[in-house]
């Protein structure tokens, strides 16, 4: 059929009445969410978007991802896959008071080596955080946060937010990621409740709970029904705007909603007074937010700043007052962790904190305990750390619990009874009955089994504790020798759950060495270091009898770390389960992909644009199993740049001012 019939009510084929539908829908609900202007009716908005389902439904060879009819949902996802973030995502840092925020100016001041008077102040958003990627001005992917180097695909559910433009205007760069934060307005939140209510089932917590819940919805059709919103905050990758305000004003163009409360500021003053109105404010907004983010204005100072560990130092939240409530501390338990750690916790009587029920807070160690002084029985106020994890801040003087019921801090392991240690220089107890204590045990090989680590499929944290209680594994090397008659018996183990647990244990022999010696769980030894080591010593005897001189030599290796490689080593126990990994064939030695040559040993190198042959990601890896180090930003250590097409001018410009060789794609595979 297709061109060769007429539509019956205009002169114009199914085709073309399918598209014309549909760019009149996603301009109508640009002009409304963009312009706040109606420019149809809602039912006259309905008709058409059923015209269109109808018409789409009877010619399935003209579906499009991008159609208005996507919001809708009724796609069902079984499993959200993982995908890794081509530009990390970063936490914020916090500050409570107009000090720390003056000393945090002072501090990027200082690194940048001149006044920063330009700044942009925008609403914190208390919701769900999501990057998506729009390729030729269409919605490709939608990635939750995650741990901010890897999320979960939720573009199904994504469209579904009306506010979300599936296709853009004007004149968008061809292919770019941008961040959001998906709430659920207040409105929309207590309409929801009163539903679920009415229906007898139990209320909903909180608004960004919600929010966050509702992307992980298997039926799209569900959070469809959800009414949800997107407020985009940053545009991500090489794009050709100088300043964060400039890039935000073009992408509100497209058709994305960018707040109108965002406002740029030129001095300390503005900033305390765009805090104080909405510190005011807050309470008549429709949404939850739970502060104010500032960010550098000018992309090229944001880049000389770069980033720490966990956040960009050209950014900052400044969070308001938290909520804080009274409540009873009915007891003290004690927590061990895979490392021995053991951290204190509060038992209260439940209390609504932040729209969350609070049953237990952190006490942290046994200085804080002691700075505390609290007593069981005292009624205690209980805030939220940053408005998410509830502490404890003191004691009401005037209801207080018995002078004997002081709290001291426990001598043994509440689960072994082994003596507790505690570290020179540092603030927590340790049992130190690593081999032996049941929690240690298990946070251990729910650690191997973890995606960072060993990555095995079909087995869980719960399944671990199953399998350990029940005797059949009592440390990692363990996992290895479990049989199929072993398991099938066990609760929730049917066949098809076994079998996926067995061949996830065997795919993880491949795994290379330095996943091996992450998923150990050695004391400070997290993933980078890990790597640094595996590179370095090439093999677990190797690094086994090292010295403390050899060890120190690494980058980022210190005492602490020595030190405790030392001890884990010196172990039998460890000794014997590193023999048996090996009997079983997991990777002891570092691989020829994790270092294919040394051609660049001693180069660090920055990736910026896109490519063709490989993504960024396999341009990193490649330089890093070359010998050479990935630059997060161009400075006057940086060896040459690796530039794709839609580099930004602002890292082209500083390269040529600091002399940075810039070299294609194709000139860096010669070079290996």
């Amino acid at each position: 059929m297709g061109k060769t019939v007429l539509y019956n009510l205009v002169n114009m084929t199914i085709e073309e009445r399918i598209e014309q539908l549909r760019n009149q829908l996603h301009q109508y609900n640009h002009a409304y969410y963009n312009e706040d202007r109606s420019e149809i009716s809602d039912f006259e908005f309905d008709q058409l978007l059923k015209e269109l389902q109808a018409l789409e439904k009877a010619h399935p060879e003209y579906q499009d991802p991008s159609s208005p009819t996507q919001r809708v949902g009724g796609s069902v996802t079984k499993n959200f896959p993982t995908l890794v973030h081509a530009e990390r995502m970063y936490s914020l840092d916090n500050t409570y008071s107009p000090e720390e925020l003056e000393n945090w100016i002072k501090r990027i001041e200082k690194i940048h080596g001149a006044s920063i008077q330009d700044f942009t102040c925008e609403l914190k958003f208390d919701g769900a955080s999501i990057n998506m990627t729009y390729v030729n001005g269409r919605l490709q992917k939608a990635v939750t946060r995650g741990d901010g180097t890897q999320g979960d695909e939720v573009t199904a559910n994504v469209k579904t937010i009306k506010n979300v433009p599936l296709k853009l205007q004007g004149d968008y760069p061809p292919q770019f990621d941008i961040r959001g934060e998906i709430i659920l307005p207040l409105e929309g939140f207590k309409q929801l409740n009163e539903k679920r209510l009415a229906a007898g089932e139990e209320a909903y917590r909180n608004p960004r709970n919600t929010a966050s819940g509702s992307l992980k919805l298997q039926d799209s059709s569900e959070t469809a029904q959800r009414p949800l919103q997107c407020f985009f905050y940053a545009l991500a990758g090489d794009l050709p705007y100088t300043t964060h305000w400039e890039s935000l004003t073009k992408a509100r163009s497209w058709g994305f909603t960018i707040p109108e409360s965002m406002q740029q500021v030129s001095s300390f003053e503005q900033m305390l007074a765009y805090i104080k109105h909405w510190g005011e404010q807050r309470e008549a907004l429709p949404f939850e937010i739970d502060g104010i983010v500032i960010k550098v204005n000018d992309i090229n100072i944001q880049s000389q700043l770069g980033f720490t560990a966990k956040s960009p130092r050209w950014a900052i939240s400044y969070k308001f007052k938290a909520e804080q409530v009274s409540t009873r501390l009915n007891d003290v338990s004690y927590q061990v962790g895979r490392t021995g750690a053991i951290t204190p916790v509060a038992n209260l009587e439940p209390v609504l904190l932040s729209g969350t029920i609070v049953k237990r807070a952190s006490l942290h160690n046994a200085d804080q305990i002691e700075k505390l002084n609290l007593r069981i029985g005292d009624h205690v106020y209980v805030e939220k750390g940053g408005e998410i994890i509830p502490k404890i801040m003191g004691f009401d003087p005037e209801n207080r619990g018995e002078l004997g019921a002081s709290i001291r801090y426990i001598t043994h392991c509440p689960d072994c009874a082994a003596p507790l240690e505690r570290i020179p220089g540092e603030a927590q107890h340790y049992c130190v009955n690593d081999t032996q204590c049941p929690p240690q045990l298990i946070g251990k090989i729910q650690h191997f089994v973890s995606r960072k680590a060993m990555d095995i499929d079909g087995i869980g944290g719960e399944t671990i504790a199953l399998l350990f209680q029940q005797g059949l594994i009592q440390n990692i090397a363990d996992l290895y020798r479990t049989e199929k008659e072993q398991l099938l018996p066990l609760e929730r183990m049917a066949e098809k759950s076994v079998n996926n647990l067995l061949a996830g244990v065997e795919a993880s022999k491949k795994q290379p060495f330095a996943k091996v010696l992450f998923g150990l769980g050695i004391r400070h030894v997290g993933e980078t270091v890990a790597k640094r080591l595996a590179q370095h010593f090439g093999s677990m005897m190797a690094l086994s009898q090292a010295t403390q001189e050899e060890l120190l030599e690494v980058e980022d290796i210190g005492e602490k770390i020595v030190a405790s490689l030392h001890a884990y080593f010196a172990s039998s126990a460890h000794q014997k389960m590193i023999q048996d990994l090996t009997n079983f064939g997991l990777s002891m030695e570092a691989q020829v992909q994790e270092q294919a040559s040394n051609k660049l040993t001693g180069k660090t190198i920055v990736v910026s644009g896109v490519f063709e042959k490989l993504s960024r990601n396999e341009l990193k890896k490649t330089i890093e199993d070359n010998g050479g180090k990935v630059g997060s930003s161009i400075s006057s250590k940086t060896t040459f740049v690796v530039a794709g097409a839609s580099m930004g001018p602002a890292k082209k410009e500083k390269a040529d001012r600091l002399n940075i060789p810039l070299i294609s794609e194709d000139d860096f595979l010669k070079i290996l």
